[in-house]
């Protein structure tokens, strides 16, 4: 015959409860996709034209906790050389959360130049693929303790140069998060 026994029973729950907190609070990687490549500015700078544009970067936190970040820049290429680059300004993130960044970019037509052969045969063909990269660091707090964090992501965007549509996209983020 079974016996019940409430010693048993809570802590059976507590441990459960405690697995279940570790299980949900383990930290994931944040999502980031582009929306839309908006041009905003056109700059001379003879003989080219550099342009100024603003990306529209959905970021999620599926994290339990909020996040605050440092500003950085992330850096934009094509066909393996840096085309630019824009600025993440500082800022951050309420737990389990979405929003829209929108990141203002300087492209330098001086290397797209350098690459004329192959822009005009993504132009003919409407697909561009961009590359960019940027190390995003900053501070999740839990309670009074905050721990440092930093992610990589790894962006593989294909765009429509001529309307400058996102076709297809691949993000890669690494998180590190630091305990101590």
């Amino acid at each position: 015959m079974v016996t019940w026994s409430w010693t048993s029973a809570v802590i059976g729950a507590a441990a459960t409860a405690a697995t279940a907190a570790l299980l949900s609070a383990k930290p994931k990687d944040p999502t980031f996709h582009l929306i839309s490549i908006k041009i905003t500015s056109f700059k001379l700078s003879i003989p080219l034209i550099d342009a100024e544009v603003i990306l529209t970067v959905h970021v999620t936190n599926p994290n339990a906790v909020p996040i605050h970040y440092s500003s950085t820049h992330m850096s934009i290429f094509y066909a393996g050389s840096l085309l630019g680059s824009a600025k993440v300004s500082a800022g951050s993130q309420p737990p389990r959360s979405c929003q829209l960044l929108h990141l203002p970019a300087r492209l330098s037509s001086k290397e797209l130049a350098l690459h004329a052969v192959q822009v005009v045969a993504d132009v003919g063909k409407r697909e561009m693929v961009l590359d960019a990269t940027v190390d995003i660091e900053g501070v999740a707090r839990v309670g009074r303790w905050g721990h440092r964090f930093k992610v990589h992501v790894d962006s593989h965007v294909t765009v429509d140069p001529v309307f400058l549509d996102v076709i297809e996209q691949e993000n890669k983020s690494d998180l590190d998060l630091f305990v101590g």
